[in-house]
């Protein structure tokens, strides 16, 4: 596709998808507004030439995977006989540890996660039978193996069988927080505000019933900062549900996360030099800032019981006893063979394994003034297990 043909017409990249993959029915819930926000974000937004192709071929990449998960919903009934059942979320500020607490807990034979080739992949291969390993397993796992020494990397490790979060699946509805990054820019970010998440969790539920249908799965583990901003909807859909918060001090969260943001733009969106970066800094911080207060307030309204905290610092120092805390809240026993599975999952990932990354506060438009007096709500708080 040339430069002056990269466009972001949603009549053109719909037919594109269709013509891809032979089908027409993308099914529910309605995915039309959403793409048409999100492409009139990118339009506006991204002006690299490469960068544009590439968020281009992304959402094309969306839409065909939406139709062949579609056309599978259809003609593979047997997901309807999966059970979700007391499904764990693991929410809370992003860099708190949440990522690493799932790698361990999902780790354990028993629980069952949201695996990087699944959210990647999560149309069943034509013909295939429960389970069957996936034709393109092989290729993203090279892929990612490929990109071993990169800037994300060494903030985000991920490998083909790494646990990842729901909001990969949520992008297929066409809503959620996508990459990251779309929702700090406009008008996506007013739009997503506006919606009711639970026809999103909906369909993340049957994404969850046919993969459990390709490989059965005992305890489902799922994480994502944005189930703060949506535990409503969560209970809605999985009335069962039950949550592990992780707590970190936002002075080290947000420079973090502003990080990890700006090498997702690096990486899909090129040369952004003409959006200011103290705007996108601020912007990062008041997003978590707001989906934290708003999932404080969801949870003053719910049984304690749905719910386990632990800071970050308490996971460096003692892993095995924060899963041992999990457990024993949610009514789950830790067998001997597990917690030795466990126990070497923590020998073979030590903190700092792939690398740290190096940040700072100025390039973010933000001080840690203007942090502190905006997580005085939960900073605060005595409630919560907040550490450095």
């Amino acid at each position: 596709m040339s430069e002056q043909a990269t466009t972001f017409i949603a009549d053109e990249l719909i037919a594109e998808a269709v013509a891809q993959t032979g089908f027409e029915d993308f099914g529910e819930p309605p995915y039309r507004g959403g793409l048409e926000v999100l492409l009139e974000t990118y339009d506006r937004h991204v002006l690299d030439p490469e960068g544009r192709r590439r968020c281009r071929e992304r959402v094309v990449f969306q839409l065909a995977t939406r139709l062949k998960c579609e056309n599978a919903f259809q003609t593979i009934p047997q997901w309807q006989e999966q059970e979700i059942t007391a499904p764990v979320f693991v929410t809370g500020l992003p860099r708190s540890g949440t990522s690493a607490l799932l790698n361990l807990l999902v780790s354990a034979p028993e629980n069952r996660g949201l695996l990087q080739w699944e959210v990647q992949f999560p149309d069943p291969w034509p013909g295939s039978q429960p389970g069957d390993k996936d034709p393109r397993y092989d290729f993203l796992a090279a892929a990612l193996e490929e990109s071993r020494n990169s800037e994300f990397a060494k903030i985000h490790f991920i490998d083909a069988d790494t646990p990842e979060e729901c909001v990969l699946l949520h992008a297929y509805a066409f809503t959620g927080v996508q990459l990251g990054f779309e929702i700090m820019l406009e008008p996506y970010h007013s739009w997503v505000l506006q919606q009711d998440a639970e026809p999103m969790y909906a369909y993340q539920k049957k994404q969850m019933q046919m993969l459990n249908w390709r490989n059965p799965g005992q305890q489902w583990m799922l994480k994502a900062p944005a189930h703060m901003h949506n535990l409503d909807a969560i209970l809605k859909v999985f009335p069962d549900a039950r949550f592990v918060w992780c707590h970190r001090d936002p002075q080290k969260v947000i420079p973090s996360i502003n990080s990890m943001n700006k090498v997702v733009m690096d990486m899909y969106l090129g040369d952004h030099s003409h959006l200011d970066a103290g705007e996108i800094g601020r912007a990062v911080m008041e997003w978590y800032a707001m989906s934290l207060e708003r999932g404080l307030a969801l949870r003053e309204q719910l049984p304690p019981e749905m719910f386990v905290d632990c800071s970050q610092q308490e996971f460096v120092d003692a892993p095995l006893d924060v899963v041992q805390r999990v457990y024993d809240a949610f009514g789950m026993t830790l067998a001997d063979s597990s917690r030795a599975v466990l126990a070497s999952h923590v020998r073979d990932n030590p903190k700092g394994k792939h690398g740290r990354h190096e940040y700072n506060l100025e390039e973010y438009g933000l001080t840690r003034e203007l942090i502190a007096d905006r997580f005085a709500f939960y900073t605060q708080d005595g409630r919560w297990p907040i550490s450095s």
